[in-house]
């Protein structure tokens, strides 16, 4: 049964964001070899700091494999979905700010927020609006790894429905 004013999918309405809020999301995630060789492979990324854990030991600073940083944005970004814009994004708008500031390595547990930093009724579609969000992943002993801020073209509440 879906929370009263939500998309029946979960996801909140463009008029249910409000600028300076901040959702700690719920789910976690640990982060695995196997994620970190699948999403490098599936993206036809050969780089070794993300792959080969003898290139990593014996000729990086970290001594094992970095998770893949795209890898790392998008389970970020997808954490947040739940809490947010499952069934009510339209479709994102593009992704600015991006930055990595904290390795993370495979067994590491992230967990992320998203604050609303800015919000606009869009001028084509009556229906629709923008909302920006600033996305923080940190690992397990709370140091930030991925940071992001996003636009994301939003439904508003369809004509009739009660918040």
């Amino acid at each position: 049964m879906a929370e009263a004013g939500r998309h029946r999918r979960g996801g909140l309405y463009f008029e249910d964001f409000e600028i300076g809020v901040v959702i700690e999301h719920r789910l976690t995630r640990t982060v695995t070899q196997m994620d970190n060789m699948l999403f490098s492979n599936m993206t036809l990324n050969p780089q070794p700091l993300h792959i080969d854990a003898h290139f990593c030991a014996t000729e990086t600073e970290w001594g094992r494999p970095l998770m893949n940083s795209l890898f790392t944005l998008g389970l970020m970004i997808g954490i947040s979905v739940n809490d947010t814009t499952v069934g009510t994004t339209i479709g994102n708008l593009g992704m600015t700010d991006v930055t990595f500031p904290a390795p993370l390595f495979e067994g590491d547990t992230i967990n992320c927020t998203t604050e609303i930093v800015a919000k606009r009724e869009s001028r084509s579609r009556p229906d629709a609006g923008i909302v920006d969000f600033h996305h923080r992943a940190y690992k397990q002993d709370g140091t930030l790894v991925a940071q992001c801020r996003r636009q994301a073209f939003m439904r508003k509440r369809p004509t009739g429905d009660a918040a």
